[in-house]
């Protein structure tokens, strides 16, 4: 008899320590079963979500999606044009045969700039389309409208959405027509600035070629005619060559200072390799060592090193004016062109279905989500009906309390 009363005082059931297992079961029984009798509760929220989610889908108008897709200018080749800009010196990737250049983000910061939205919101008159009262407003709309995007092949992707698929269709492709004139216009300013910058210039070279030639003619005549040998001769070529780059790089250096500042990698780039040419013309020009294969002008003597450095000044004078005649030829090419150098790989065309939006999606959603907070509601419901004395004492007191703030609150 011992042995048993020791034993049930042992037991869960005696101690006052249920089996976590038999209470997680009764547990789960009451939870179905506070669903069980709340469920016509939780039926009628969700069938009334689900219908009011079917009524809202069906008066949400339909919305067409037109895309475009574009290439920006890639880098030259090594024939056709590149080949032409190749021969044209340092100053050829400064003259904007090749386009605007650079990665895609710059055609999409083009698109997203204000001188473009307003083109297209003027073309299409989307201020009265979108019922816009201020210009601000219609820029924000178009934003909102007109996705862009570029992938990582480089191709940029227009995507433009409108009630109307027509409208769709014209708003990707103006969006396109109007970045083609912004670059084509952005890409003449650039030339046209050139330009006026190497017609100067070639004022200056032309004036000092005539008086190369005049005080070439001038001494030839005074001392007869002269001739330097042809190590000396070479060595005239090479110094009229280098100088005819300095000139070069000096216009590619001040072109870019327009609009860098010397802090720029490619400025100082170009700093660098004029330091460097202008030391190779130092080393020719003036007693270089005597291993070099090509003697320098100062080994020439007598009258023949003054006719040396007056046909030296000659022939850069003139490789000058030829380089930078080539550049400028480049340079009116460009302005004249009046095409722009993006290619249009997708025209975008009239969507036959639409993109959105996805009524059964909205549907779904709406009905899973109110059947979820029907139920949280049918618990809530089940602890308020069994809520103790106390409880429900103290929430009274908080629902008093809610009320008279309300009431003081003017």
């Amino acid at each position: 008899m011992a042995l048993n009363d020791s034993h049930e005082s042992r037991s869960p059931a005696f101690n006052g320590n249920p089996d976590p297992a038999a209470e997680e079961e009764i547990n789960l029984l009451e939870l179905v079963g506070v669903l069980v009798r709340r469920k016509m509760m939780i039926i009628r929220i969700t069938a009334a979500a689900a219908l009011a989610a079917v009524i809202y889908s069906l008066t949400m108008p339909n919305i067409y999606s037109a895309t475009a897709r574009l290439l920006p200018p890639q880098k030259e080749g090594g024939g056709g044009l590149s080949a032409l800009l190749g021969q044209a010196g340092g100053l050829a990737g400064l003259a904007g045969v090749s386009g605007l250049g650079g990665s895609s983000d710059l055609y999409l910061g083009i698109l997203k700039s204000r001188s473009v939205a307003d083109a297209v919101i003027k073309k299409l008159n989307l201020k009265a389309e979108f019922k816009a009262k201020t210009d601000d407003a219609a820029r924000l709309t178009l934003a909102q409208v007109v996705k862009t995007q570029a992938g990582k092949d480089g191709i940029i992707t227009i995507t433009a959405d409108s009630k109307k698929p027509e409208m769709a269709a014209r708003l990707a492709n103006t969006m396109v027509q109007e970045l083609q004139n912004r670059s084509v216009q952005l890409n003449l300013t650039k030339a046209g600035t050139e330009r006026q910058f190497l017609e100067k210039r070639l004022e200056v070279v032309k004036a000092d070629l005539k008086q190369a030639e005049e005080a070439l003619k001038a001494f030839s005549i005074k001392n007869k005619t002269l001739k330097v040998d042809a190590q000396a001769s070479a060595t005239i070529e090479g110094i009229a060559r280098l100088k005819a780059e300095i000139v070069s790089k000096e216009v590619q250096l001040s072109a870019l200072r327009s609009h860098q500042t010397d802090e720029s990698p490619e400025v100082k780039a170009l700093q660098a390799a004029l330091t460097r040419l202008r030391s190779q013309v130092g080393t020719m020009a003036g007693g270089g060592s005597s291993g070099d294969p090509i003697p320098t002008v100062g080994s020439v003597p007598g009258l023949g090193l003054d006719y040396a450095r007056l046909l030296r000044e000659l022939k850069t004078q003139e490789a000058i004016f030829e380089q930078l005649t080539r550049q400028y030829e480049v340079v009116k090419l460009t302005e004249a062109k009046d095409s722009s150098t993006i290619q249009v790989l997708d025209d975008a065309v009239v969507p036959a279905k639409k993109s959105k939006p996805k009524r059964s999606l909205v549907v779904i959603l709406a009905t899973v989500t109110a059947f979820f907070c029907s139920v949280m509601v049918a618990f809530v419901q089940e602890y308020l009906a069994k809520m103790n004395p106390e409880d429900r004492a103290l929430l009274d007191q908080i629902r008093s309390g809610l009320f008279r703030f309300r009431r003081e609150t003017p």
